[in-house]
């Protein structure tokens, strides 16, 4: 069994989340190893799976937004791939006030998600953020956030299923910041946030099986205390932190993730066919320093990233 020990450590970021309801979750296309038309989402069990989740963020004392589900875009409940969601560091001294707000937002790679991008900058707009696009309509690098994280200065981006390489290079030029990347091998572990999932600034989960063998050895020696995890247990590293609080796929943990332990309640989103994860649904809006533009990173999905990310978004 694996273990996570955490200090309970009041964190500043990972309280305010942007979902996006499961109203027309289902499997119309295949790109990805683990779905398949045949076996559809049940919706009941979907929605019931979902509710559970917002209200487990919103008893640790969060907050969850909702983005309306367009009815042709079935994967827009994996929130968290709608946009990379930063925030200049407030110097207000009011928590509530916000800094500059930015947002990188997804290029999605297949032409099936790409319906998704244009609400989620109308949604972004309305509440306040300053959008750039890396490429669109399938002219330009591909980038999609599920790749990307703010931590501890820098972002952590992989690349190579989903986000290009060449979208790296993209972000550090119009952020103005840091940027580390690893590239992703495992056709089942498409996302960095599949793969990797950090606690806080000296711990993280790592799937080194997600990577080649050059980016595996990097990303075990960037992180102070890695908890290593194999390739199929890679749904357990998405985590929603509210304040002190951990959650994990819906489930309120006491200052650890116990690796095998776990069980996973959102079967609806997270078993083939659906290869979701808690991260995937939300979408956090955190304050996350990063380096030159210091940044609060909000997570897409159950506002994920640092927070959690199943069908939601992070605001921060």
């Amino acid at each position: 069994m694996s273990t996570v020990h955490q200090e309970s450590t009041e964190l500043q970021w990972g309280r305010d989340y942007l979902m996006v309801e499961p109203n027309h979750f289902r499997v119309d296309y295949a790109i990805n190893p683990f779905m398949n038309l045949n076996d559809q989402p049940e919706p009941l069990h979907t929605r019931a799976e979902w509710l559970a989740v917002v209200a487990a963020i919103e008893a640790a004392g969060g907050r969850v937004q909702v983005l309306p589900q367009l009815p042709d875009a079935p994967d827009m409940v994996y929130a968290m791939n709608l946009g990379l969601a930063l925030e200049s560091a407030n110097d207000a001294g009011d928590p509530d006030a916000h800094g500059d707000r930015r947002v990188v937002l997804s290029h999605m790679r297949f032409p099936q998600r790409r319906m998704e991008t244009p609400a989620a900058e109308d949604w972004f707009a309305a509440n306040g953020f300053t959008s750039k696009a890396i490429g669109r309509y399938g002219v330009g690098a591909h980038f999609e956030a599920g790749d990307a994280f703010a931590w501890r200065g820098e972002l952590v981006v992989g690349y190579g299923p989903r986000s290009e390489e060449l979208a790296l290079k993209h972000l550090a030029t119009d952020l103005g910041v840091s940027v580390r990347g690893f590239r992703i091998t495992h056709p089942g572990m498409y996302h960095m946030d599949l793969g990797f999932c950090p606690l806080d600034d000296t711990h993280a989960m790592v799937c080194p099986a997600a990577y080649d063998d050059a980016s595996a050895a990097a990303l075990l020696a960037l992180v102070t205390e890695p908890t290593e995890f194999v390739d199929h247990q890679n749904l357990i590293a998405h985590i929603a932190y509210v304040g002190q609080r951990t959650l994990a796929h819906g489930l309120e943990l006491t200052y650890e993730v116990r690796g095998q332990e776990l069980g996973d309640p959102l079967d609806e989103f997270t078993l083939p066919p659906r290869r979701g994860t808690i991260h995937h649904h939300t979408h956090w809006l955190t304050d996350v320093p990063c380096r030159r533009y210091e940044c609060e990173q909000f997570g897409v999905g159950l506002l994920a990233h640092q927070s959690v990310s199943f069908h939601g978004l992070v605001v921060a």
